[in-house]
């Protein structure tokens, strides 16, 4: 089983820079941001942008890995996506793990686009996701697509994405299925449910899936532990409890937030430090 912690950027740099550092002393394998221009979770909190906190989260740690949690289309383009991929690939020295997911409100409205359904935003992701991959691929690189068009992008150097994962979140069956055809690996967040047996039945007949579609391609598969019932930190007890049911599933990767003060993912910091004794 690998680590990791999500820090959203809701803080200035100044404040953050230590937690990103910290999180790599304490043996965490990955740490991710959120990467949204307005989250729901925190709609008028101060808010700062996912690859710009992750470039300088890359400068100041030298192992732990870095991810998107996750990216959309929302207000990317896979063709100007692929530019920043390829720029924070070679400034982390091939420590970004790079979440996908087809994205929310308010992010879907902020640049004035049409309303989409929910299977359109994940036809548009998956679209998305299949073009950011050719020009991660290749040089010379159209496209002519219902959401994306592309003309002449250009890769010069080498294959980038030989060191990037593609990691696909979604919990529906086909954004599953989509994740174990084309994706190095799945995160989930599970369905709601005031249920902690229901919860983790839900994410076991998805992994189940996931690992069918994948056909023994080696993938791996993210469960987000705080969208669980009840906080992963609220007790180390607590903490063992999920990572062992995520583990008898067959996850590879449990992932919690840095606890804040205040909901969400409110928390108690000393219980990271406790259970993140025993990572190191």
């Amino acid at each position: 089983m690998r680590y990791g912690i999500c820090i959203l950027p809701d803080m200035p740099w100044a404040t953050a820079r230590p937690l990103w550092r910290r999180a790599e002393e304490m043996g965490f394998h990955h740490a991710w941001t959120y990467d949204h221009l307005v989250w729901g979770g925190l709609p008028d909190a101060r808010w700062f942008s996912c690859l710009p906190t992750l470039t300088a989260a890359a400068a100041v740690t030298d192992r732990i890995k870095l991810g998107t949690y996750v990216m959309s289309p929302n207000f990317r383009h896979p063709v100007s996506t692929s530019r920043d991929v390829q720029t924070l690939v070679d400034i982390s020295d091939g420590r970004l793990l790079l979440g996908l997911g087809a994205g929310g409100t308010p992010d879907d409205r902020l640049l004035g686009q049409p309303s989409l359904t929910p299977k359109q935003k994940v036809d548009r992701l998956q679209e998305f996701t299949l073009l950011l991959d050719r020009t991660l691929r290749a040089d010379h690189v159209d496209a002519d697509g219902e959401y994306f068009t592309a003309r002449d992008m250009r890769l010069v150097g080498g294959d980038v994405r030989s060191r990037v994962p593609l990691l696909m979140a979604g919990n529906g069956p086909r954004s599953v299925r989509f994740a174990g055809r084309h994706g190095d690996g799945w995160i989930t967040t599970g369905a709601s449910t005031d249920s902690l047996d229901d919860w983790f039945a839900g994410v076991a007949a998805n992994h189940d899936l996931f690992l069918d579609t994948a056909a023994g391609r080696s993938v791996d598969s993210y469960l987000s532990l705080d969208f669980a019932p009840g906080s992963p930190l609220e007790s180390v007890g607590r903490f063992d409890d999920l990572v062992g049911r995520a583990a008898a599933v067959g996850f590879t990767d449990v992932i919690v937030h840095w606890p804040r003060a205040d909901d969400p993912y409110r928390g108690d910091v000393a219980v990271l430090e406790e259970v993140a004794a025993r990572l190191a």
